[in-house]
């Protein structure tokens, strides 16, 4: 099963979620895969809103505030250390290698090396192991996106 993301209007972890949970997914299992990674309890709660007059699902992602800086190697671990399914751990493993690769090519390092910033943060944690959870609840094998808008103009000041 294929599944479509309309990105046109951006995109985000949480509405990653939001449209995984919206769509069915176990939001219990995404939230167990979570508290299986995140060495600080993080919380995913979801909620129905109302936006332009349209029913949507809202993710919250709970995370206390953290100074901790991780590099790959120290969240590789701690997936590696997780109780999760292995489906849900390949995938999470396979997003943040590619996201370490992108880091090191860009700081001219090796991925091993890499300091996530706002990627390491416990929120970044649950939003790509909370999608891989619920990719493998809803049991889809691939996913497509729109593209994301991106604008650009001027302005006098």
């Amino acid at each position: 099963m294929i599944g479509w993301f309309d990105c046109s209007a951006g995109v985000a972890g949480d509405m990653l979620l939001a449209s995984l949970v919206d769509a069915g997914a176990d939001l219990a299992a995404m939230q167990a895969a979570v508290d299986s990674v995140s060495p600080e309890p993080v919380q995913l709660r979801s909620e129905e809103v109302t936006r332009g007059g349209l029913r949507a699902t809202r993710v919250h992602v709970v995370a206390p505030q953290s100074t901790t800086r991780r590099r790959w190697t120290d969240i590789r671990d701690l997936l590696d250390h997780a109780a999760i399914d292995p489906a849900v751990r390949d995938l999470a493993v396979a997003a943040f290698a590619k996201l370490a690769t992108a880091e090191a090519r860009v700081h001219g390092t090796d991925p091993g090396q890499v300091h996530f910033h706002e990627v390491g943060a416990l929120d970044a944690i649950a939003d790509v192991v909370g999608f891989a959870a619920g990719f493998v609840s809803l049991g889809l094998d691939e996913v497509t996106a729109s593209r994301v808008a991106v604008g650009s103009g001027t302005i006098r000041t």
